[in-house]
């Protein structure tokens, strides 16, 4: 992963924002409950995190990421914006890492996953993770692309071709996986299709423990 955002951290954000659709949404969604702690699993650059700590001020902003280059651009974000204090980040690989020694919790109220599920290839095991750290009344959220049914085929095929070149794959089995995870877990889940199948938006919530 560092191979590959060595240079393109430098654009990344130019670039994603024409078609990484919902990802404002979803910050603007997340509801977190005043002094609440919020995560981002595949933080890249910490724009969304910058945007939640800008509509939250008194949450705590968490954001991990497996690539080394990625926190570097997170982090020179993060203090160029005087939000060090707030934003706390680590490298770490989400199907695995340790809240606890990277940030002194166990778990959090909310949970972001934006455009990242369709770029980790065992994302089954990272949401497995993820849900596992959500506290009493916490919201595991996705966002990502969707199935893509509702759109012309000619512009799926296409769409699917360009991100398949760039290791992205939609996730199009998440509605049936997420549903099974839920009753797993005691969780409850919804998952819907938007922009016609575009993207699609998800949750995980723990009504207790």
């Amino acid at each position: 992963m560092d191979e590959i955002y060595r240079v393109q951290r430098h654009f990344y954000d130019l670039t994603r924002k024409y078609y990484l659709l919902g990802r404002d949404e979803a910050v603007r969604d997340l509801a977190i409950p005043k002094g609440g702690a919020v995560l981002e699993v595949g933080c890249g650059t910490a724009r969304n995190l910058i945007q939640i700590a800008r509509r939250y001020p008194q949450a705590t902003i968490h954001g991990i990421d497996i690539s080394r280059e990625m926190l570097v651009s997170a982090a020179t974000r993060v203090a160029r914006e005087g939000l060090g204090a707030r934003v706390l980040l680590g490298e770490a690989d989400a199907t695995s890492f340790d809240p606890k020694a990277l940030f002194g919790r166990t778990h959090f109220d909310r949970i972001l996953f934006s455009y990242t599920l369709s770029m980790i290839p065992p994302w089954q095991e990272a949401l497995r993770h993820a849900a596992t750290l959500l506290a009493p009344g916490g919201t595991l959220s996705i966002v990502d692309f969707g199935d893509q049914r509702r759109l012309p085929q000619w512009f799926r095929k296409g769409l699917r071709a360009w991100l398949a070149s760039f290791d992205v794959s939609p996730r199009d089995e998440l509605p049936g996986w997420i549903a099974g995870l839920a009753a797993e877990c005691g969780l409850t889940s919804r998952c819907d299709q938007t922009r016609r199948g575009y993207s699609m938006r998800a949750a995980l919530s723990c009504v207790s423990r």
